[in-house]
């Protein structure tokens, strides 16, 4: 599975990934195989351009009202990353895969746990990191939530 991941990784930065077939189930497969390759701070510096990149060779632009969305980027992978260190008898990638989608993060809807709408959408969350103002991830380090 790891290397299929990695040929779907490499037709998405040459674009000729089908579009039906980059969907939300694919997000957190491509997030997964990146943070098991690279970590956390690998994901996070390989997949906003990996993104960015398929978005504009696939006629997506990334603009401030579509393609690509800094804090759900950031949002999902440090989720990915804090379920694949929780998985203490995960031993292979495709344990990792399997935890990652049954974790929660599978449902599309998961975001608006933790934003309200207007956040999420807004500009300043789609060019950069914005807090949750629902709930914490669990990611989340900080002591305390939320500041308002």
């Amino acid at each position: 599975m790891f290397e299929q991941i990695r040929g779907f990784v490499d037709a998405m930065g040459d674009g000729t990934l089908p579009r039906e077939q980059w969907t939300h189930a694919a997000h957190l497969r491509v997030g997964a195989w990146h943070v098991h390759r690279s970590g956390l701070e690998g994901a996070l510096q390989d997949m906003p351009p990996l993104i960015r990149r398929y978005n504009e060779l696939s006629g997506v632009p990334n603009t401030d009202s579509s393609g690509y969305h800094e804090t759900l980027t950031v949002a999902y992978l440090r989720e990915i990353d804090r379920v694949v260190r929780e998985l203490a008898t995960a031993t292979t990638f495709e344990d990792s895969i399997e935890a990652v989608l049954a974790s929660g993060l599978g449902d599309s809807a998961w975001p608006h746990r933790h934003w309200s709408r207007e956040r999420l959408w807004s500009v300043e969350a789609r060019r950069g990191w914005v807090a949750p103002d629902l709930a914490p991830l669990k990611s989340d380090d900080s002591p305390t939530f939320p500041n308002r």
